[in-house]
């Protein structure tokens, strides 16, 4: 059985209530945030607006509509990042990552050279990722990161409102 965080209340399903600003596009089934840890600026996730927590859980229904809605937000940080890739992922249970017992995938604008630290290991394989080859990922300085990538709710909503903006039609 997949072993799941707990956090409660749960920060997304919180965010969705209560903080409208952090949401940049909405769905049917899914809600398109901001990430609160900007690794790469411009992190986003998509959730699912029912309360679940892995893979495993979706419906047909909330799959389909969660690769759209990750396809739409990509186009905008296309357009207003020029990143150099697009990376997504997402964790099913604490052993994988996942730190928030909700749904939620990572749409990831990516430049070349940046401190990623924690996130997916296949960052570590290949050139121009921010690590080099062959180098595994070194916890010792991920509190040091996280700090540096906390910014302010007010950086948050302009670059939510930014995104938001490039959203295609």
């Amino acid at each position: 059985m997949i072993e799941l965080p707990i956090r409660d209340p749960c920060d997304l399903c919180v965010a969705a209530r209560e903080e409208r600003w952090k949401i940049i596009d909405e769905g049917e089934h899914t809600l398109t945030v901001i990430n609160p840890w900007q690794f790469e600026v411009g992190q986003c996730c998509v959730i699912t607006r029912r309360h679940i927590a892995t893979l495993l859980d979706l419906s047909d229904h909330e799959c389909g509509a969660i690769l759209a809605s990750a396809k739409r937000v990509a186009e905008a940080l296309v357009k207003t990042y020029r990143p150099l890739g697009i990376l997504t992922f997402q964790n099913n249970g604490v052993f994988s990552g996942q730190e928030t017992p909700h749904f939620h995938f990572h749409v990831v604008p990516r430049q070349q050279g940046s401190d990623w630290g924690i996130g997916p290991p296949q960052l570590a394989t290949f050139d121009g990722a921010g690590r080099q080859r062959g180098i595994p990922h070194d916890p010792s300085g991920d509190a040091r990161r996280r700090e540096r990538v906390q910014v302010s709710a007010r950086q948050l909503a302009e670059t939510a409102d930014l995104i938001r903006s490039n959203l295609p039609e």
